[in-house]
């Protein structure tokens, strides 16, 4: 990774570690939870994204560096808060999806700072259980 990527990701991790411990309390936010590869506990993340049928698409900003992805790929089973109701699901990283056009069919907000922050973007879709 370029240096000045390097240095975005490292400051923009920092400021969202601050800010989601902050999100997660609030009882509407979208969260993703998986479960952390190393400690095996619940990892709870905010994310912005759309539910689409049974399936919840968002766009990871930092790609396979987002500790969630890495989670997700050591285990993919997930749940999903919806409007404050948890969901179970199987997520799927997309790399071959194209995250712009993903990002327009996304929430505005989240889209826009996920192209402003982002560096190497991923698609995930979790399929949502019954």
């Amino acid at each position: 990774m370029p240096r000045r990527a390097e240095s975005k990701y490292r400051a923009v991790t920092a400021f969202q570690r601050k800010l989601n411990a902050v999100m997660r309390r609030l009882p509407l936010q979208t969260l993703l939870e998986t479960t952390g590869r190393t400690s095996g506990l619940p990892r709870r993340t905010p994310v912005g994204g759309r539910r689409v049928g049974d399936s919840f698409w968002l766009v990871s900003e930092f790609g396979e560096r987002s500790q969630y992805v890495r989670n997700i790929k050591a285990d993919p089973r997930v749940r999903v808060r919806l409007r404050g109701r948890w969901h179970t699901g199987t997520a799927h990283l997309l790399p071959d999806d194209d995250t712009a056009a993903r990002l327009r069919a996304l929430p505005r907000l989240n889209s826009a700072a996920v192209r402003v922050i982002g560096v190497g973007q991923l698609t995930v879709r979790v399929d949502l259980d019954g």
